[in-house]
């Protein structure tokens, strides 16, 4: 099939390198989002998928919006059998979604209709899921609403980042995509609407929302670290100033109070609400990254001094 693929972020590469490469379908554009300033020096670069897409010579469309014009005219001309997207960040007027015949193909990574929205993995990490994974669907007005064409399922493991595990399912998703255009070709896929019940929705998260609560408990100050890894990170507030955290470990120790500070030797605990947990990774304001007990070493922590 000729086929016009959409996505712009590092996830979205393994979807559209596997379109290349199958020997059944034609990539004949790429539509990404445009190129943005990005990096220490704030330099305008590509998107993952804009990059790949030059590497193989291929024609890439950065509209502005989806429902421009211009865009649309060139989409005609390119007459599409179907459009593969993978996290294309932008709104599809219904003036794009009519033009190819098999409509647009989105490779959304969750069990849909669990977490529609921009934020699936993070919301699954964050909830505690056990299982997780991605679904292929037929774009449609509503948000993430569009019938099913296929599901491939992943265990959510007990330390896994959202980056992590957004990692394995841009894998696997990669090739239920590549799996649903040919069952679309051959006629032997079939798209089911999804269930009414069951929905669930995961907003965009923000820097705001990173921000870590020591008042609840051990095990989802661990869980909201590790769905906010790396993007957009945890943070938390000492002595007035922004702090960074990697993920922790919950420990059995005796309670500490809410965001209280405890150094020892090889590690520094946290309060939360039941049991602390202990800090990995961090990054005080104007430092590097470093270990907690690095960290702590070079820092005077008051008796009593808390996170928070």
């Amino acid at each position: 099939m000729r086929l016009v693929f959409a996505g712009t972020p590092e996830p979205a590469v393994p979807a559209l390198r596997a379109l290349l490469e199958s020997p059944r379908h034609e990539v004949v554009a790429v539509v990404t989002r445009p190129d943005a300033r990005s990096g220490r020096g704030r330099q305008v670069s590509r998107s993952p998928v804009g990059a790949l897409a030059d590497e193989h010579g291929i024609e890439v469309l950065t509209p502005a919006r989806a429902g421009d014009e211009d865009f649309l005219a060139r989409l005609r001309e390119l007459a599409p059998d179907a459009c593969p997207v993978v996290a294309y960040g932008a709104l599809l007027p219904q003036a794009a979604l009519d033009i190819p015949r098999h409509g647009w193909v989105n490779l959304h990574f969750s069990l849909l209709p669990a977490w529609r929205g921009a934020a699936p993995v993070q919301a699954a990490v964050r909830a505690g899921d056990e299982i997780t994974g991605a679904s292929t669907f037929r774009i449609v007005k509503e948000l993430d609403a569009g019938p099913v064409f296929g599901v491939v399922t992943e265990t959510v493991r007990p330390g896994d980042t959202s980056g992590a595990l957004l990692e394995r399912l841009a894998g696997s998703g990669a090739r239920l995509l590549l799996s649903t255009m040919d069952g679309i070709e051959d006629g032997t896929v079939r798209a089911v609407e999804q269930p009414a019940d069951g929905v669930s929705y995961a907003p965009k998260v923000t820097v705001d929302d990173a921000r870590v609560d020591f008042a609840t408990p051990a095990s989802a100050v661990d869980r909201h670290i590790r769905a906010v890894t790396p993007e957009p990170g945890a943070w938390t507030l000492l002595r007035g100033e922004r702090f960074k955290l990697g993920p922790v470990s919950t420990v059995d120790e005796p309670a500490l109070e809410p965001g209280e500070l405890l150094v020892e030797r090889k590690r520094v605990l946290v309060g939360t609400a039941t049991t602390p947990v202990a800090l990995g990774e961090v990054q005080a304001q104007g430092k590097k990254r470093m270990a907690a007990a690095d960290w702590a070493r070079g820092t005077r922590i008051e008796q009593g001094e808390r996170l928070g």
